[in-house]
């Protein structure tokens, strides 16, 4: 194998890496349906399980425990939330030569939900067809 060869297979994986995990941010922050409890509510509903958790029998105790943790986990994820900036930028610098060697055309990764900036940046054109 040449060095040329190496390399070539190397920026593809690099090309396809960059753009794996910017689809799977995508994923991650893609918009729910309905309206997002605000961070007091959410603290209000960690309040109220603390006072349930001292007299919950063990089964209660459980599941207010399992709520807890979920409430939890949602107060950290939206404190800040996740940059995308980072991954944006690989992915824009990947996306056109990666698309083209894939034969993924404009529409599909708008159908996957890749915003129209970020593909203008990257270079990918709408074809005739798409």
């Amino acid at each position: 194998m040449t060095t040329e060869h190496k390399a070539a297979l190397a920026s593809g994986r690099a090309q396809g890496l960059a753009v794996r995990r910017y689809l799977e941010a995508l994923e991650r922050n893609k918009p729910r349906r309905g309206r997002r409890p605000s961070a007091d509510s959410l603290r209000k509903q960690l309040a109220d399980i603390e006072d349930k958790l001292r007299d919950a029998d063990p089964l209660k105790r459980l599941h207010l425990v399992q709520q807890r943790k979920s409430i939890e986990a949602r107060l950290a994820s939206g404190e800040g939330g996740e940059d995308l900036s980072e991954l944006e930028t690989g992915f824009v610098e990947a996306a056109s030569e990666y698309g083209a060697r894939k034969g993924i055309d404009y529409s599909t990764w708008r159908e996957i939900g890749v915003p129209v900036d970020v593909l203008r940046r990257a270079g990918v054109q709408k074809s005739s067809g798409s």
